[in-house]
């Protein structure tokens, strides 16, 4: 069994739904198909929260009858069938009243509101089928997705109410759910956050030890660069779990930073494909040998780097434990990190609780931070017996201001620290001087 998972670009309209249904039963293999909202969905979602939050019903109100307008265009676009039709317009009708009995309650359903563009997705998805006379199955990501107390997936859960949701139905070679959403220990309705239908994917191949994990979007693979700032980038055919999860983790767009665990646990090999583009190769990630060099780079935007400065000029024992004490009593992850004897330099992407961060460090040392910074991660093959590659790197850089350098944590990553409005120049630099 395989798992083909789409995000919300390919399923953005009735045109690309079309293009996924065609995908989907062109496989001859049995599959799982993990669907994410139809693309905008869930921003207005969110965007409801925040006004129910702020008490502006009418403006919720607003914003709710405009997206099922939408709605009503993608039915009218998709369906030929009238019966299909009406079913499909009763459907969005009840689930936008649901939408709307929220307006006057507590403000305790933001995460229901979140859920209903999968549910509304994969409903439409599988009337389509219906419509075109394919036989698949909806089954509700509800009904076996769970997060534990700490909000990390409960495999074993999973596992267990997934595999028996499909042994339950053993005649059918297509099930359809949902990305993204799931429920927590205390069975409320909950979420994987954003980019989590990658996330879903994993964990379902995981959970059924799948032959391969298939991600679609609109890009066709993984690129040795950024396609938006770099002209003639190129997709990489083959590359390891390790070098695809930096490049993920440090800005690589196609693929959540979080998703590709659960298969590298197991072994699962990670295809990325194109829906716009599905006879291209893309790219398939798996354990292998990884190549010489520099791969490919990604970068990372809305980083601040904060410098302390021991007090104490030598012998500054337990200064390092007495600083990560700090990052952990605020829950906020170090991205880069370098070390002198008495100074500490280091980046964050969370801003949440920089003013009480910068309080306490203060009392370790002198503390000046940089904001509006990015870091530029370059993937590849590391390892010590490899030679030449760090002056490769930074004779490309010759002319940018690099703030940090970490290399030689891990054989699959360097990683370099600059100003945001050196990005664009450093990933063409880079692109010319190693590709």
């Amino acid at each position: 069994m395989i798992v083909l998972k789409f995000g919300g670009t390919s399923v953005g309209n009735a045109e690309n739904i079309k293009k996924v249904v065609a995908i989907v039963n062109a496989c001859n293999e049995n599959k799982i198909v993990v669907l994410s909202a139809v693309s905008g969905t869930t921003n207005v979602l969110v965007e409801i929260n925040k006004l129910l939050a702020d008490d502006k019903k009418d403006d919720v109100i607003i914003l709710i009858n405009k997206l099922e307008l939408n709605y009503h265009e993608l039915v009218n676009e998709l369906f030929s069938s009238e019966n299909h039709k009406l079913k499909a317009l009763s459907f969005i009708k009840n689930k936008f009243e649901e939408l709307h009995s929220y307006i006057n309650k507590t403000y305790q359903n933001e995460k229901i509101i979140l859920a209903q563009g999968e549910i509304i997705s994969t409903h439409l998805f599988q009337i389509y089928q219906n419509e075109l006379g394919n036989t698949s199955l909806l089954i509700s990501a509800l009904d076996f997705m769970s997060i534990d107390t700490h909000e990390e997936p409960d495999s074993a859960s999973i596992k267990t109410k997934l595999v028996s949701l499909l042994s339950d139905n053993n005649d059918i070679e297509t099930f359809i759910t949902q990305g993204y959403i799931c429920t927590n220990h205390k069975g409320e309705i909950d979420n994987l956050k954003r980019g989590g239908s990658d996330y879903s994917a994993s964990l379902i191949g995981a959970a059924i030890d799948a032959k391969e994990i298939q991600i679609w979007t609109d890009i066709d693979g993984m690129h040795n660069n950024d396609p938006r700032f770099v002209e003639n980038t190129f997709s990489i055919d083959e590359m390891t779990f390790d070098e695809a999860a930096e490049l993920a983790y440090f800005g690589a767009k196609i693929l959540h930073p979080q998703s590709i665990i659960p298969a590298q646990k197991n072994n699962i090999p990670v295809l990325l494909k194109n829906t716009f583009s599905p006879n291209d190769k893309g790219t398939i990630i798996k354990n292998c040998s990884p190549s010489n060099g520099v791969r490919a780079i990604a970068a990372k935007d809305g980083i601040i780097a904060i410098k302390i400065k021991s007090y104490r000029m030598l012998m500054a024992y337990g200064f390092l434990k007495n600083i990560f004490e700090v990052f952990e009593k605020y829950q906020t992850a170090i991205d880069m990190i370098t070390t002198s004897e008495i100074a500490v330099s280091l980046t964050i992407d969370n801003d949440t609780y920089l003013t009480e961060i910068l309080e306490e460090l203060q009392i370790l040392g002198n503390v000046t931070v940089d904001k509006q910074m990015s870091i530029v991660c370059l993937a590849g093959n590391f390892s010590q017996n490899e030679k030449g590659i760090s002056a490769s790197v930074l004779n490309c850089l010759k002319d940018i201001p690099i703030r940090m350098i970490s290399y030689g944590g891990s054989n699959y990553n360097m990683s370099l620290l600059i100003a945001s409005e050196d990005k664009v120049n450093t990933l063409k630099l880079l692109n010319k001087g190693l590709f």
